[in-house]
């Protein structure tokens, strides 16, 4: 399978993204090839992914799947890697900008490396909660581990992530083995009941206009305003979303200007009214000055 890529895309960023930390276990990236196990029909299938002659060469194992197993595999890669945002006209506007303009220069082609699926996205918000990185690459590796599906491949398991059904029938005191929180074991739970009640969905939110899908992920007990923001961000690909709370957003605008002190939370809006409309990847550029 191949799919093609729109000319302001560059793989080796998306891959600089995907190798954040060795403790990541929802994909492996080895050579410049990622690989990862995707959820298709209720059946693991592992996908292969490389750039060759400006597009994405995908191989998929087992080899003999259905056309609407290709063509989901090809969308999930697509929402992947955001290869369907015109990025134009943002970088237009950033090249214009004090802050931005040496960013979209210096990594020009870096994308939003998504989560297509809802349940991932909102989990792995409320574990990145209120703690640094790699401990929460650490919760997540032992959540995976714990309660995902997996396959096996050259000697290589590949893990999926846990369902929500699974996730659901757990009593939250479950996760604190894990070195869970005990409000993060409650949120955690209380999101996977969500999506097995059939209270929240991911077809469901994406049907929405942004600002009614923001109010509706925040009915769900531990979804705030940053984590609505990051899921609209990563899943949906809302323009407009920006979590203003971000503390390595503060980081960012605090070293790129040049600050003292990290800008407050008023200072960071006021900033990002110049550019409206495109908030989401503002903040994807100013998180990746941060290395």
């Amino acid at each position: 399978m191949t799919i093609p890529v729109p000319r302001e895309f560059s793989f080796s960023e998306c891959l600089t993204f995907l190798l954040r930390s060795p403790r990541e276990i929802l994909h492996r990236v080895e050579g410049g090839v990622v690989r990862k196990a995707i959820g298709v029909e209720r059946e693991p299938i592992l996908v292969e992914i490389q750039e060759r002659n400006n597009a994405l060469d995908v191989h998929h194992y087992p080899g003999g799947i259905t056309e609407s197993q290709r063509k989901f595999i090809g969308q999930y890669i697509a929402q992947w890697f955001d290869l369907e945002t015109d990025l134009k006209s943002f970088y237009a506007l950033a090249r214009k900008d004090a802050l931005l303009g040496g960013l979209v220069k210096q990594y020009h082609g870096y994308r939003i490396v998504g989560q297509p699926d809802l349940h991932e996205s909102l989990t792995w918000a409320i574990l990145g909660q209120q703690i640094n990185l790699g401990f929460a690459y650490t919760l997540k590796q032992r959540f995976v581990e714990q309660y995902g599906h997996s396959l096996e491949h050259g000697g290589q398991r590949y893990f999926l992530f846990p369902e929500p059904s699974t996730i659901a029938r757990l009593a939250p005191e479950q996760l604190l083995p894990l070195q869970f929180s005990r409000q993060k074991a409650r949120y955690v739970v209380e999101v996977a009941r969500a999506f097995h009640e059939g209270r929240l969905s991911t077809e469901s939110i994406r049907q929405l206009p942004f600002e009614d899908a923001k109010t509706e992920l925040r009915k769900i007990k531990g979804i705030g305003n940053w984590t609505a923001n990051y899921a609209l961000m990563k899943t949906f690909r809302f323009p407009q979303a920006f979590p203003a709370e971000d503390a390595g957003l503060h980081n960012a605008i605090r070293n790129l200007k040049g600050m003292r002190a990290k800008p407050t939370i008023e200072q960071v809006r006021t900033l990002f009214k110049k550019y409206k409309g495109w908030e989401a990847y503002a903040t994807l550029y100013f998180w990746r000055s941060l290395g």
